[in-house]
């Protein structure tokens, strides 16, 4: 799966915004959860527990409603949440 096709398919399932720092062509592994996580989940737990297995050692980033980065420990529903006040 490209990165762009996995920044996608992380959108689609998660409601997430994620840019991962590689060219559009790189390769990654396929993003194939049937579920979101959970809305308690936290931003570090959605990156090591959900996003490095597919993507290794490469750099995500999430971003939130305004553009912005959000600190790691914020939760995904606040996360999800500012996109809709964008």
């Amino acid at each position: 799966m490209t990165v762009r096709d996995f920044e996608r398919a992380v959108w689609e399932k998660e409601n997430i915004r994620i840019v991962i720092r590689a060219t559009e062509n790189s390769q990654v592994g396929e993003y194939t959860y049937a579920h979101a996580v959970d809305r308690n989940w936290r931003i570090t737990q959605l990156i090591e527990n959900r996003l490095k297995p597919f993507i290794g050692d490469g750099q995500v980033v999430v971003i939130q409603g305004d553009g912005t980065q959000p600190h790691g420990s914020v939760k995904l529903e606040t996360l999800r949440a500012s996109y809709s006040k964008s």
